[in-house]
């Protein structure tokens, strides 16, 4: 892993044409999400058709109400990293807590990778570490398994580091996105595809099973306006 690590950093310091852009999102459904971000891409392969790059991303994301369920991986499947993504939710560990409203803002670092055509491309990117910050709120917490605690009022914000982990693993809100993006004849581009979303908050105190975070996921449509800065 090291040395698969350490070649393509290699390959990423080698290589000669790359591009920066400016990418301006809005996801929506129930809810809205825009985002913006800077990204830089490298173009690898002899046809230079395979671009791998990183940026950084503002995401917001502002709801109604909403309900949050238990976040760690152990409680939730079990399981942790890959191994939780293709196991099944054990229904006696998830708790849940209710807010009105949902409204948090982070910033992460960006993995991007991307196949292109002549005037197309296909792509996928995914935030990786960061930071979140929003209000303080109460929210109505339901646990079967703790009657003391079933339907009580609780305090919590928004987890304030992001650590993308695998799956129910991660840690904190982090955005990822699939799209098919289409350049213009200004050499901008349109993008669009889905958003998926994990957005988190911490509780004040410790719940049932010692926990305190509290994870929604919403797949959403999205577009984007890309604005190409420089391309060498």
């Amino acid at each position: 892993m090291k040395k698969s690590i350490s070649l393509l950093l290699l390959c990423l310091f080698f290589t000669k044409t790359w591009s920066q852009s400016l990418d301006f999102a809005v996801a929506t459904k129930k809810e809205f999400a825009p985002s913006a971000s800077f990204q830089k891409t490298y173009d690898l392969g002899k046809k230079k058709n395979f671009q791998l790059g990183w940026g950084i991303r503002a995401n917001g994301y502002f709801s109604g109400e909403k309900e949050y369920l238990t976040a760690p991986a152990l409680l939730s499947s079990g399981k942790q990293s890959l191994a939780a993504f293709f196991t099944e939710y054990n229904p006696a560990k998830i708790d849940t807590i209710n807010f009105s409203k949902s409204s948090l803002v982070s910033v992460n670092a960006l993995i991007i990778l991307q196949y292109s055509f002549k005037k197309s491309a296909i792509g996928f990117n995914i935030d990786a570490v960061g930071f979140t910050v929003g209000g303080a709120q109460s929210g109505v917490f339901r646990a079967a398994e703790s009657p003391s605690l079933n339907k009580t009022t609780q305090m919590a914000s928004p987890t304030p580091i992001n650590v993308l982990l695998i799956s129910d693993s991660d840690r904190g809100s982090l955005n990822s996105e699939l799209y098919f993006k289409q350049t213009l004849k200004n050499q901008n581009a349109l993008k669009f595809g889905l958003s998926f979303q994990f957005m988190e908050y911490t509780t004040k105190q410790l719940l049932t099973y010692e926990n305190d975070r509290f994870r929604h996921k919403s797949l959403m449509p999205f577009v984007a306006y890309t604005i190409n800065l420089r391309k060498k």
